[in-house]
């Protein structure tokens, strides 16, 4: 028997990786479980807590972008998981919740527009996720979406279920009935999912800078809105679903403007003097 020993080769250790890189899909995954419960609270007749449901996702999905950002937790898959989470959380639970709620009386015919809505947001986050790879864009365009982003199209969605629970607070028998009439419901299903493929360019607020003079009464809304959103939800939701709806061309009329300032820089219009100069 020989005196050396042979030495066996070593086990290749289990590659990990930490907490900070998994805890953004964590979130994500919180979220998508959130926003995916809202269908088993519709199924069970608590459309509003099926509101205050995807309302909760919607600001998960807020926050796990900026903590994977925060933590340098970056990835590709992170990306592909998030995008799919908003698809179920603000594509198919909104429009199934509005189904329940509003459209199944109508069978078929009024699944239509449930089908619409959540078709378009996949083909809205499919451009999203495809515009990650397109060319460089100026650098003001990055401070705007194009189309209305996902969780902003499941609550324009959701405006009149928001509309009926307050409605249905106050004991407004007639709003109640008129919002949630089909053709109403169904009719905004589609106008969201239109302004959802749009290419609307809309404020993201990602970059957005305030002016000093205008951070005071900033703060002010804030706590007012606040203040409404604690004593009563719904009727705040559809108080900002209507402000994003006036916003809008305002955003677009900003995007026209900040769009001619920078083709003037790439291409200055020369003076009569200059131009008659040899």
């Amino acid at each position: 028997m020989s005196g050396t020993r042979r030495r066996l080769p070593r086990r290749t250790r289990l590659s990990g990786q930490s907490f900070n890189r998994v805890l953004p899909n964590l979130m994500t995954l919180l979220g998508l479980c959130i926003g995916l419960s809202s269908i088993r609270l519709g199924l069970d007749g608590r459309f509003g807590d099926a509101v205050i449901a995807i309302a909760a996702s919607g600001v998960i999905d807020g926050l796990d972008g900026r903590l994977a950002r925060l933590l340098k937790a970056t990835s590709r898959f992170g990306a592909e998981f998030d995008s799919l989470a908003d698809f179920l959380c603000f594509g198919i639970a909104p429009a199934l919740v509005i189904y329940m709620w509003a459209l199944e009386p109508w069978g078929a015919i009024g699944f239509l527009p449930p089908l619409m809505f959540a078709s378009a947001m996949a083909l809205r986050l499919a451009r999203f996720n495809a515009a990650l790879d397109s060319a460089p864009k100026a650098a003001f365009a990055y401070n705007f979406f194009t189309g209305v982003p996902a969780p902003a199209g499941a609550a324009l969605a959701l405006f009149p279920l928001l509309v009926g629970l307050e409605a249905d607070k106050l004991r407004w028998v007639y709003l109640r009935e008129a919002v949630g009439y089909p053709l109403f419901a169904g009719a905004v299903l589609v106008g969201a999912a239109l302004l959802c493929v749009s290419t609307l360019p809309v404020w993201s607020f990602k970059n957005f800078k305030i002016p000093a003079t205008s951070m005071l009464p900033l703060l002010l809304g804030v706590v007012v809105f606040a203040a409404i959103l604690f004593a009563d939800p719904y009727a705040a939701g559809a108080l900002l679903d209507l402000a994003y709806i006036v916003m809008l061309p305002f955003s677009r009329r900003s995007f026209k403007r900040l769009a001619a300032e920078a083709e003037r820089r790439r291409h200055p219009v020369l003076e009569p003097e200059e131009a008659a100069a040899p």
